[in-house]
């Protein structure tokens, strides 16, 4: 039973179509039409709606834009339509609007439910909804590294819980790997800049400087180199303020300003203005009485002594060295970073510099203890990787064994090999993992290498089946293998674009057939070109190119009874009158009826 259906997609300016509407059944819809027609741009289209990438290349000739429109029925409560409303989306009567549209330019908007969103949404909803496979696909499934991505999404939770641990610890060992081997390969340089630190902090340490020691070492020398002036000048300042006691009668400034005062005082209570000049003058008798105190004790304290004068240039100059050595030469005077404070900072980084160089001996025994311990967990989980790919391979191979059979291929088998590869290094190798006794070769999926192998008839060898299968036996290996896909992991819609390629005769009407059956459970839309298949439809869509002289467009159409048998007879033998081809066209139509329950 179908539970959400593609039911329709109108096209507009893409490519060779002007303007299409295609119609989808809730069964097999097949898609056909003549070479150039713009079949493929029925699945470009899809593509686009489950958030393909854009191409400004899908617009047709003239037109601003490529716009595609799509019409899917969801049930409620489905994950698509659950995550289509957390973006605002709203649904129409069950069913949800998405649109695509893409500028000449190569702009593209999208658009789910009435609301603009990211195209990255609809890729999200693409991954619920439906599954695309094609020709490309087939040729990248024969790829190792997708056969191993194949059987994975094939073995479900069995491999994908091991998977993630291991995935996760890889990472983390190659971290840890990457850490120990920085910390090894320097080990040198690392012992080289620790003898620098230690010289460096043993230096400073041994001269003691404080901060601002140096500028005030700078002011003393000043004053020491200058004393005798200093001298000089203090005690005539003090004897023009206080007098000179070998002078007695001589004048000075405290005993001006004195008198000055006294003549003011017998008559300052006449007048509020002059007494408060003679208020100032008293002010000024005591200010020069105290700063001829000061001066007098500034003579007596200053010392000019040569011997402690040479000992603060030598401090100086070892102070001096140290900036010259430690401190930032970038940073301005008076800065935090300048003279004296710049080496304490410089000693500060150093300090703390020396300590994690001291404990890198410690780091590399924690990050080798470490790496041996991810080493042993990640050899467990690649054990348990191994044995649950193995498991799955064997159902994996029969189910398309058995697959096989349906699509005329009765006596062919499929394996999936199940290996792994010596590490070329050895146990020392970074990629290398102890595993059954032997070190093997590991990545970020585990150690296993995965093939798909093809014996195609009894006695035949098996071999990888980019070799061991003719064209017309790899699409149905392929289509056997999405098959398989769809009953592990479905999903409501399969679009197969031209995987039944070099098939014909009996296997294309087993492929028709296979496919109807996949139509039991799913909806399923096929582009084909063998009237084999097409027959087995519950819904036939041709697309028609047409021409005015100088465009050229496509439609489609759909297509049932007489018109189905002409179009069937075109795929047939080019003409849609011959009476031989409408006569095999009505015995495949008949065929697939008794075979399928199709082809009505």
């Amino acid at each position: 039973m179908v539970v959400s259906v593609l039911e329709e997609m109108r096209i507009k300016g893409l490519g060779v179509i002007d303007d299409a509407v295609v119609e989808l059944s809730s069964g097999f819809t097949a898609v056909t039409g003549e070479t150039g027609a713009g079949k493929t741009m029925v699945v470009t289209s899809l593509g686009l709606l489950m958030g393909g990438r854009a191409d400004a290349g899908y617009v047709r000739a003239g037109a601003p834009a490529a716009v595609v429109e799509g019409r899917i029925s969801l049930p409620p409560g489905a994950p698509a339509a659950r995550r289509a409303e957390e973006a605002g989306a709203e649904l129409d009567e069950g069913a949800l609007l998405v649109s695509r549209t893409v500028s000449a330019e190569g702009r593209s908007r999208a658009h789910v439910g009435g609301r603009s969103v990211p195209a990255g949404l609809l890729a999200e909803l693409g991954e619920e909804l439906v599954a695309v496979h094609g020709q490309t696909d087939q040729q990248g499934l024969l790829r190792p590294a997708r056969q191993r991505q194949a059987l994975d999404r094939y073995a479900g939770e069995a491999v994908a819980g091991p998977l993630a641990e291991y995935e996760e610890a890889y990472r983390r060992l190659r971290a840890v790997q990457a850490e120990l081997a920085e910390l090894t390969t320097r080990a040198r340089e690392r012992a080289q800049e620790a003898d620098l630190l230690r010289f460096g902090l043993e230096e400073i340490a041994a001269a003691e400087p404080r901060a601002g020691e140096d500028a005030e070492l700078d002011a003393e020398a000043e004053r020491l180199g200058h004393a005798d002036a200093l001298a000089s000048a203090a005690a005539a300042a003090h004897g023009a303020l206080a007098g000179d006691p070998a002078d007695p009668g001589g004048l000075d400034a405290g005993t001006l300003v004195a008198g000055a005062h006294r003549a003011l005082q017998g008559v300052h209570g006449h007048d509020p203005a002059l007494a408060q000049l003679a208020d100032r003058l008293g002010e000024v008798g005591i200010l020069l009485g105290d700063i001829a105190q000061e001066l007098a004790a500034y003579a007596d304290a200053l010392d000019a002594d040569p011997l402690r004068l040479a000992a603060v240039e030598e401090r100086r100059a070892t102070l001096a060295h140290l900036v010259r050595k430690y401190a930032d030469p970038a940073a301005a005077a008076g800065s935090a970073e300048a003279g004296c404070a710049g080496v304490l900072a410089w000693a500060a980084r150093g300090a703390a510099r020396l300590a994690e160089l001291e404990g890198d001996d410690d780091r590399i025994g924690e990050l080798t203890a470490a790496r041996d311990e991810l080493r042993a967990r990640l050899s467990r989980l690649a054990a348990a990787l191994t044995e649950a790919r193995t498991q799955a391979a064997k159902r994996f191979a029969d189910a398309v064994t058995e697959e096989l059979a349906q699509l005329a291929m009765p006596h062919a088998r499929i394996l999936v090999d199940v290996r792994q590869t010596e590490a070329p290094g050895g146990a020392d190798g970074p990629d290398a993992l102890a595993l059954d006794g032997r070190h093997v070769a590991v990545g970020p999926h585990g150690a296993d290498e995965v093939e798909l192998l093809l014996a195609p008839h009894p006695g035949a060898q098996p071999r990888p089946i980019a070799k061991g299968a003719s064209g017309g036996e790899l699409s149905r290996v392929m289509l056997a293998v999405e098959v398989v896909f769809a009953g592990a992991a479905p999903v409501p819609t399969y679009l197969f674009d031209e995987v039944d390629a070099g098939v014909g005769g009996k296997a294309a009407v087993e492929v028709g057939r296979r496919l109807a059956k996949l139509a039991d459970s799913a909806q399923v839309v096929v582009v084909t070109h063998l009237p084999q298949v097409a027959a087995f439809a519950d819904r036939h869509l041709v697309v028609e190119k047409t021409s005015d002289g100088s465009i050229t467009s496509s439609g489609v159409r759909s297509v049932h009874g007489e018109g189905r048998v002409r179009e069937l007879s075109r795929m047939l033998a080019g003409q849609e009158d011959s009476s031989l081809a409408r006569a095999h066209a009505e015995e495949l139509l008949a065929t697939a009826a008794r075979l399928g329950g199709r082809g009505a």
